[in-house]
Parts: structure tokens; C-alpha cells; sequence
């Protein structure tokens, strides 16, 4: 099997897809790993170039001065069309057998081409217009194109793959999707390809976690939206119950004055360095729980990869959270308004209770080792593209 890679952007390069700030580049280049550990051919079409920069560049200032609106260039219909005719020339100098889109709909709303499509995505960009910060304030133009360039794309394509149910079930409600056309594949932990651990190995990394203090964990680069003055909360209310509590930070330098003394900052690591990335494992590590109290999100990677350590995750009932957090399984979900309370009985109960604590983290690893590992999903995504191939 030969697949057609279309980005963007460099898929092959952490130095080129890791200065984006939209859209979940890491785990792309994790998909194209994982297909080709099934010993799936690919061919990078990225990168590709934004033309129109003239037009673009007049639209954003407009917008931006006369009505301090939002314009993004990568939603012109103009661009879009760009990226498809790039694309088709690349295409004519392959053999790929499918062509898959991990970036989203726009390089391949208007791609005309004999092999399949299959759009491989977190959830459509329709569903976090109004919900994501870098969404709420764009111009009627930029909605207009997002809606316009998606169901082109989705016109276009034999398989559309999610992450979450919620955004299967969005999808549905946006464009009136045939559900069948429709897969759910939660992602993997974006910090090794395949299980790379055995169970003996998470059971020694749970039993060297100490009794005390409990380690709580936020990692995440937007302080607010992921909630970490309620992780700041929580960790203060359970040192007021006597249960010795310290909070890591990663991803962010919250300004917090004054700062708590049970809190320490690490901010942002760089894992693709060795040393950041050995830095960024040992914290994971050594972590009793993760805490994101995320208030917008779809289905956060970070929860994956702490279960990947055997870390409980305690987090929000929101989005596509559910498909990857059980309750009492590998974590727990609250409501956005719970209260601080719910985060910290949920957290003592465990903490006076060590065996309890010990299955719980085994549990968190069980799901990461056989649901939601790279290697499980690489799996899942052949079986349906041979499918696609087969009909």
C-alpha cells in the first residue's frame, strides 16, 4: 500500500511543522510513522506554497483595521484551490494508492484526483467556530470559507477519521455526514511511536511514586483555557486537608502573586531535544495524577501520554474528553462548574488508600497500552484503508 501524504507543510520536519500554532502538527508526523511501521509506503507531498499572499495580506489588514476582525488566509477559497492544483501535479508523479489529509480540508476541498481521499483530523473546523479562542472573533468571509472549503473536502473524501465521538456526532450535525463515512481513532501519546514499555515496567514506575507529598501535574501552554487556577486550587485545598500536595507546571509561566510555596514552575520543554525530552518523561514520571481542568478543548493529547506512565488523569466532562478518559478507569471527568472539592476528595480518597491507587495508575496504563497507543491505531487505520481500497 502506497499513500499520498498531503500537508501543507513539511511533515518531515519538527523544525518547520513545530513554529505552527494551528492545528495538532506533532501528531502528523506521529500518523505518518505509525502507517509506515505497518509497512505502509508514503509519499510527502508537503510543502506546499500559500499563493494569493498579495490578496491575502490586503484582506487581513482590512479586516483587521476597519472592523478588528480576524481574516485567516489559509481558509481563502483562492488558497485552498492553490494548494489542490499543487497537489495534483504531485500527485501525477506518484503512485499512491489513497491520498490522506491529516492537516484538515483545505489543501484537498477542491483536489481532483482518481485515488480515494480519507481526512484525518481531531474534529472539523466547524465545530470549534466560537469555542476555540483563535476562532471567536473572525470575519463573516473567514466563516463563510471554513464552512465552504469543509464540505468540499468532505464531498471529496471516502473516509473521514476523528478522534473523539463528540466530533463524529458534530460532524453529523454540521454537514449531515452519513455516519458510516465516519471513524473514530483516539491518537496516541506524542512521545513514542508504539508501546514502548511492558507492564512490569509501569508497575515500577507506580511503585516509586511516595506516599507523600502527592504530585499533581498540569501541563499546558494557555494557563486559563486549561484550567490551571483550579489546579492551583485543588493542590491548595488538599494541603488545607492535611494531605501534603505539590503542583508542576509545565508548558506556561503563570504569573501568580504571590507564588504558592506547593507550587513549582518548570514552563515550557523542548521534547525534541534529548535532554527535553528525558526532562519532560521524568516529570510525567514521577506524577501521581494529571490535572487539566480544561474549560475548551477537543481531546487533549496530554491525557494520553500521561496514562502512557501510568498516570491518572483528572480532568473535564467536555468535547471529546470521554472517548479517551473512563471513569475511575484511567481517571476522572468532572463538570465545568464542579467544584473544587469533587478534584480533591476524588484525589485524598486515593491518596489515603495505596493499593487502590496502585490499580487505578495500572488501569490508566492498560487503556494507553492496548486502546490508546500509535501502534493500536496505525493497525485500525489499515484495516480501514485496505477497505477503501477493496471497494
Amino acid at each position: 500500500m502506497r499513500i499520498a501524504y498531503a500537508t501543507t507543510y513539511d511533515a518531515r520536519n519538527a523544525s518547520t511543522w513545530s513554529k505552527f500554532k494551528r492545528g495538532n502538527y506533532g501528531s502528523n508526523s506521529f500518523i505518518a510513522a505509525a502507517l509506515e511501521n505497518e509497512g505502509i509506503d508514503l509519499d510527502y507531498l508537503g510543502p506546499l506554497e500559500q499563493g494569493y499572499r498579495w490578496l491575502t495580506r490586503g484582506k487581513w489588514l482590512y479586516y483587521r483595521h476597519l472592523f478588528n476582525q480576524v481574516y485567516y488566509s489559509w481558509a481563502d477559497l483562492a488558497v485552498c484551490k492553490s494548494y489542490a492544483r499543487q497537489l495534483e501535479r504531485k500527485l501525477k508523479q506518484t503512485t499512491a494508492d489513497l491520498v490522506i489529509a491529516p492537516e484538515g480540508a483545505n489543501p484537498i476541498a477542491y483536489l481532483n484526483c482518481s485515488q480515494p481521499i480519507v481526512m484525518w483530523v481531531d474534529t472539523l473546523v466547524a465545530e470549534l467556530v466560537d469555542y476555540y479562542p483563535y476562532l471567536k472573533d473572525i470575519c463573516n468571509e473567514t466563516r463563510r470559507n471554513i464552512f465552504t472549503y469543509e464540505k468540499q473536502a468532505i464531498d471529496r473524501c471516502a473516509l473521514i477519521i476523528v478522534t473523539s465521538d463528540w466530533a463524529k456526532q458534530n460532524a453529523v450535525k454540521h454537514y449531515g455526514i452519513d455516519a458510516d463515512k465516519i471513524v473514530v481513532l483516539p491518537r496516541g501519546a506524542n512521545i513514542e511511536l508504539a508501546p514502548g514499555r511492558t507492564l512490569e515496567k509501569a508497575q515500577e514506575l507506580v511503585a516509586a511514586r511516595p506516599q507523600m507529598p502527592c504530585r499533581l501535574l498540569f501541563s499546558g501552554i494557555s494557563w486559563q483555557r486549561k484550567g490551571g487556577d483550579i489546579a492551583v486550587k485543588v493542590a491548595e485545598w488538599l494541603n488545607a486537608q492535611g494531605i501534603d500536595t505539590e503542583l508542576i507546571i509545565l508548558g506556561c509561566r503563570p504569573a501568580l502573586d504571590p507564588m504558592p510555596s506547593f507550587v513549582k514552575v518548570v514552563g515550557y520543554i523542548d521534547k525534541s531535544t534529548a535532554a527535553g525530552k528525558t526532562a519532560l518523561l521524568d516529570w510525567v514520571a514521577s506524577a501521581h495524577f494529571l490535572i487539566l481542568p480544561t474549560r475548551e478543548d477537543c481531546a487533549p493529547n496530554v491525557l494520553i501520554e500521561a496514562n502512557a506512565f501510568g498516570v491518572p488523569c483528572l480532568t473535564t466532562n467536555i468535547a471529546g474528553i470521554p472517548t479517551v478518559v473512563k471513569s475511575d478507569v484511567n481517571g476522572e471527568m468532572f463538570d465545568l462548574e464542579a467544584p473544587i472539592e469533587a478534584y480533591g476528595n476524588y484525589v485524598a480518597k486515593y491518596m489515603r488508600d495505596r493499593a487502590a491507587y496502585e490499580k487505578l495508575a495500572i488501569d490508566a496504563f492498560n487503556e494507553y497500552q492496548h486502546r490508546l497507543n500509535w501502534q493500536a491505531v496505525g493497525q485500525q487505520a489499515k484495516h480501514h484503508f485496505k477497505k477503501i481500497l477493496q471497494q
